[in-house]
């Protein structure tokens, strides 16, 4: 086997998705310390002085404690060579975590074992069963009350309608958590605590028909509970078949405590042995094989300001297929140019590192200037294909932003168009004026307060939101319709978007089926394209 199909199969893309609070950050952390990747788990809370995760650089993310953007983390674990997409928990900011799922190959789901399944949980799920991409669940926090063990499969089950298959079965929680059961090596590994950020911890294993010892590990009470379990389980719960997993039909359930460590590496390990090398992806010539084809990618992220002493735009890409050299000349199919990629980086939160060269599963950030859009595809200049474009959401909040000072006119529309350019805000113009009056769309309302921070840090420029009513936003689809003569219902308003697209704005539901009946022939969509 070539070097480069041998690297491209060491591979391993996946994103990790959860609900906030669910411990994502911390699991994140974890791997990165079995990786040696870092050498102390820092921890999102606590004091104000405390360390942030390595996974937040935005100033605004240290402050609130919380994920606003998608950061990409690599590193080497087993002979494989691991990327990490870590998403925003927060479901104001899930559309970049859409974005984020279209370049992973696969997905770590993390649960609370005292919440369940949560709104945002399954918010993220149905992208994934939407892509098809398989899902491996880790129910964490296990040191603490759990709800019983049986009802969480049942409720991933129900609410998700995917089968579960348990990897290793939980002793206790809480105050009385003794560690897992082992199914495939039908023995227990003990539980300790190394709550301190390292990943040294004793684990003991102890055979499950070894009774005396099983007794004196975990006590009578907890042994007994734990025979009947097994016997439940193994009676009621879906046999393993890695071909389900990798059609996104079967979940294998691991469980375990990321706080204290417990657990993690099992997973990992477990996780490596049943996730896929890179995989094919669709493009309009049909699906391009990794490591088949030359070199191909695709951007599915903009992030402006990564780097204040920089101020620079950053385009994220997935490669596709084959090896990146950092000379080569490619051709960006949207803008029909060949061109050198520059400065490709490795990125690792806000530490960079200039790559010589990447495989296909990697994701590499280049510098834009100004040029690239989300859903862009990159090949070699000889090869003429796009990959499948990114759906934009619709948003569901709209402001009229002003600003303060009408002097710093150039400095705000440049921050507010490099700001939707990456894809957190859409911005709309009324249909029959400029840029004087704009309209800031978005997913979730925290992104106002994202705008207002980063305008005023990033671009020293000050803004008033004034709320709008509207809810519902429909693209028209035959662009040959003529605006002027639309006739709409009291409560719609006329727009466009950057690319002078026609857009309608209603406040009310009932409005859309209303226009639509007054107006034979126009068709409108839920949905635009990048």
């Amino acid at each position: 086997m070539s070097d480069y199909k041998q690297e491209i199969n060491r591979r391993r893309t996946f994103a990790i998705i959860s609900h906030p609070d669910a411990g994502k950050t911390t699991l994140t952390e974890k791997f990165l310390l079995y990786g040696g990747a870092i050498n102390l788990a820092g921890s999102v809370k606590g004091k104000a002085t405390a360390r942030h995760a390595v996974s937040d650089w935005m100033e605004i993310e240290k402050e609130r404690g919380i994920s606003v953007t998608s950061s990409v983390l690599q590193f080497e674990y087993g002979g494989f060579c691991i990327n990490i997409l870590d998403t925003p928990g927060h479901q104001d900011f899930s559309e970049d975590t859409y974005r984020t799922l279209m370049a992973a190959d696969s997905a770590v789901m993390v649960i609370d074992a005292s919440k369940g399944v949560e709104a945002q949980t399954r918010k993220l799920f149905k992208v994934c069963v939407m892509r098809k991409i398989p899902i491996f669940t880790f129910i964490n926090k296990l040191d603490r009350d759990a709800n019983d063990t049986f009802e969480l499969l049942d409720e991933i089950e129900k609410e998700l309608g995917i089968a579960t298959c348990p990897v290793n079965w939980p002793i206790g929680s809480g105050k009385r958590f003794k560690g897992v059961y082992d199914r495939e090596r039908k023995c227990i590994l003990t539980y300790s605590d190394t709550e301190k950020g390292t990943k040294e911890g004793e684990t003991t294993q102890i055979p499950a028909e070894d009774s005396d010892k099983l007794t004196e590990a975990i006590g009578q009470e907890a042994a007994d509970t734990l025979r009947e379990e097994i016997e439940l389980l193994d009676g009621a719960s879906a046999e393993f078949d890695l071909d389900l997993v990798r059609s996104g039909d079967l979940t294998p359930v691991f469980f375990g405590s990321a706080l204290t460590n417990f657990g993690v590496e099992f997973f990992l390990q477990h996780f490596l042995k049943m996730t896929t090398t890179p995989l094919p992806r669709k493009a309009d010539t049909g699906f391009i094989v990794p490591d088949e084809h030359d070199f191909s990618a695709f951007i599915f992220k903009i992030q402006a300001n990564m780097n204040k002493a920089h101020r620079d735009r950053i385009a994220f890409m997935r490669i596709c297929s084959g090896k990146y050299e950092a000379s080569m000349e490619v051709k960006h199919v949207q803008g029909g140019k060949v061109m050198r990629l520059s400065q490709p980086q490795q990125i690792m939160a806000s530490e960079r590192k200039i790559l010589d060269e990447a495989y296909a599963g990697d994701i590499i950030g280049v510098f834009d200037p100004g040029i690239f859009s989300i859903g862009d595809t990159l090949c070699m200049p000889k090869e003429q294909f796009s990959y499948e474009g990114i759906p934009t959401f619709a948003p569901e909040h709209f402001a009229r932003v002003r600003q303060v000072d009408t002097m710093k006119r150039k400095q705000f529309v440049k921050g507010i168009t490099q700001i939707a350019q990456e894809g957190a805000i859409q911005i709309f113009q009324e249909f029959n004026t400029g840029m004087e009056e704009i309209i800031v769309g978005v997913v979730g309302v925290l992104q106002f307060d994202v705008l207002k921070y980063r305008l005023e840090n990033e671009y020293n420029v000050e803004i008033r939101l004034e709320n709008l009513p509207y809810e519902h936003i429909r693209w028209i689809e035959n662009k040959e319709i003529d605006l002027n003569r639309l006739v709409g219902t009291s409560d719609m308003k006329k727009i466009k978007d950057l690319k002078g697209n026609p857009l309608l704005l209603f406040v009310n539901a009932w409005s859309v089926g209303m226009t639509l009946d007054r107006n034979e022939g126009l068709k409108l969509s839920e949905f635009g394209r990048d």
